[in-house]
């Protein structure tokens, strides 16, 4: 009888390690592809999904101001004074802030007293007068529509798609500045193609009846989010001296973030009012 070779089987728990490695690579993959859908179906949401809704709300209550001019009622027209800066539009400790996407340069919330001795004295107002539109911004270079609201608050103001009033600036067609924020991106984005204006171009405001045409002058492509001077009674920057103006006048100014998708600087384009009817 012959003997036996015993056989020795060798590799199987390295085998069993390849498995179990391949399993635990096989899961982290399963997890960033689900990882990668949430956070795609996030972005989906916040770019395209809330700019539809914002922007047609925000048609919406330009629909609504017309209509209410259009019968001479005054239920359309937001906070009494022209849109005179008395939204609140104020962060933490009552700073008004620009946070990601806001869209201009903090603010004191106070105005300038040239300013405060220039306008009437707004009627007390409720705060869901100061959120309401009471005037309507018409940029015809680039097909724009959208309503005016008192303070920069991005939750009550911005982000339904409206252009926000910088508290204590100028009403429309006054001395002194117009100034206005809107969103570069996301919720209804109004000023995302304001760095094609051009010098010339028209701004048109219309408010109850009335309309004030601005033209553009001048553009400033960066500064930083805390340059007050732009939106002064007189614009000029504080970070840029050579960038503004220097005489009192009758000022639009139009604020945004850039660049596109980051809210690290402040776009910038002034204009002067050309005429009013």
């Amino acid at each position: 009888m012959r003997d036996r070779v015993p056989v020795v089987v060798q590799g199987s728990g390295r085998r069993g390690r390849r498995a179990g490695l391949a399993g635990v690579l096989w899961a982290g993959a399963e997890l960033i592809v689900t990882v990668g859908v949430v956070v795609l179906l996030l972005v989906v949401h916040q770019v395209w999904w809330t700019n539809r809704q914002a922007a047609a709300a925000a048609q919406e209550q330009v629909q609504a101001l017309e209509r209410a001019w259009g019968e001479g009622s005054e239920s359309g027209s937001g906070a009494a004074g022209a849109g005179a800066g008395s939204g609140d539009g104020t962060g933490d400790g009552g700073v008004p802030v620009v946070g990601s996407e806001a869209s201009g340069p903090a603010d004191s919330g106070a105005a300038p007293a040239a300013t405060r001795a220039a306008r009437p004295a707004p009627a007390a107002a409720g705060p869901s007068e100061r959120e309401r539109a009471y005037a309507v911004l018409r940029v015809p270079r680039l097909g724009l529509v959208v309503p005016v609201a008192q303070g920069v608050d991005k939750r009550t103001v911005l982000d339904k798609g409206y252009a926000g009033q910088y508290p204590g600036t100028a009403g429309p067609g006054a001395q002194g500045n117009f100034a206005l924020a809107g969103h570069r991106n996301t919720h209804g984005e109004p000023f995302r193609y304001i760095n094609r204006l051009r010098a010339g171009d028209e701004l048109i405001v219309d408010l109850r009846g009335r309309r004030f045409t601005y033209v553009v002058g001048k553009v400033l492509t960066e500064t930083t989010e805390r340059d007050t001077g732009v939106i002064a009674p007189v614009p000029r920057s504080v970070v840029k001296p050579d960038q503004g103006y220097s005489e009192p006048g009758a000022y639009i100014t139009l604020t945004t973030c850039t660049p596109e998708y980051s809210s690290k600087y402040r776009l910038v384009v002034w204009g002067t009012l050309l005429r009013s009817s």
